[in-house]
């Protein structure tokens, strides 16, 4: 999540699509395979998309929730996530939140919980002062 990177302009979009739609079917594979830490990893792999097209944005935010709804065992899930994901996952729990979808809401708090127990507080100051890499 480096803030020195330049974000993509909206001619280069349909690029950034392309690359999500085909991220969506490695991670249905690794769904099919029963592989959810795995889908969840190559889901936040590349978050967010360097742009401002909210395309592009939603579109990510898509197969990223795709993979959260997956998960079943948070705690298992936290003794195979890298903690360099830990942030960018924390900013997609609360764009979860603001969904309102009671299911997204219940499995964010869930992830939300246990992240927050293992990352600390800082994980949250710095998904909610991060404003450069909007999810």
């Amino acid at each position: 999540m480096a803030g020195t990177e330049k974000f993509v302009e909206a001619d280069n979009a349909e690029a950034i699509i392309t690359r999500i739609e085909h991220k969506s079917r490695k991670i249905e594979s690794l769904l099919k395979q029963n592989k959810p830490v795995e889908a969840l990893k190559t889901a936040l792999e590349g978050s967010p998309p360097m742009t401002r097209d909210e395309r592009c944005k939603s579109a990510n935010w898509i197969v990223v929730h795709r993979a959260l709804m997956a998960i079943k065992d948070v705690d298992g899930m936290f003794s195979s996530l890298d903690p360099e994901y830990y942030d960018i996952l924390m900013k997609y729990l609360y764009r979860g939140l603001s969904t309102g979808d009671r299911p997204t809401c219940d499995q964010c708090l869930r992830i939300h919980e246990k992240l927050t127990e293992r990352a600390g507080l800082g994980c949250i100051l710095r998904s909610l002062a991060d404003t450069v890499n909007a999810v």
